[in-house]
């Protein structure tokens, strides 16, 4: 017989919201900085994709251009790697996910739009607040996720 209380019951992790799993990193970049920076980043961080925007002026709104270069734009720019900036290889739209929004979600539209990265928005400003990747949904999957219900 099972005899688990309800306060470590395993939650299905496709029901987590994409703020429990989120990566909440704003490694960032100005879109004049060349690739070669951007690479740095990534090492120095131990992350695989990069935020390129201006400095935010207010903390209460996005800011006004932004976009964001993975570890594959820079494989993609190897041939003309120091011709390119970040900003002029970032992907642009981004796709976007709220950080509210349930992480099933989230996967469904990496899916759908062929993206290894969402960026994550505060779901009330629109400001970037961290990055979901399809490695942080890999880890969820595969360690599970318990949360507290109450």
């Amino acid at each position: 017989m099972n005899t688990k209380t309800p306060h470590s019951m395993p939650r299905a992790p496709l029901e987590a919201s994409v703020a429990e799993v989120m990566t909440p990193t704003l490694v960032h970049c100005r879109p004049d900085a060349s690739l070669r920076d951007v690479a740095h980043l990534m090492t120095t961080h131990g992350i695989h994709a990069v935020y390129v925007f201006d400095e935010i002026l207010d903390e209460d709104e996005p800011p006004a251009l932004w976009g964001l270069v993975t570890d594959l734009d820079l494989v993609a720019a190897w041939p003309v790697l120091d011709e390119r900036s970040a900003g002029g290889s970032a992907v642009t739209p981004l796709v976007m996910v709220p950080s509210d929004e349930p992480l099933g979600r989230a996967a469904q539209l990496m899916a759908e739009s062929g993206t290894a990265h969402l960026a994550v928005t505060d779901p009330t400003t629109g400001a970037p607040v961290g990055v979901l990747s399809t490695m942080d949904i890999a880890r969820v999957i595969a360690g599970g996720l318990t949360v507290d219900v109450v």
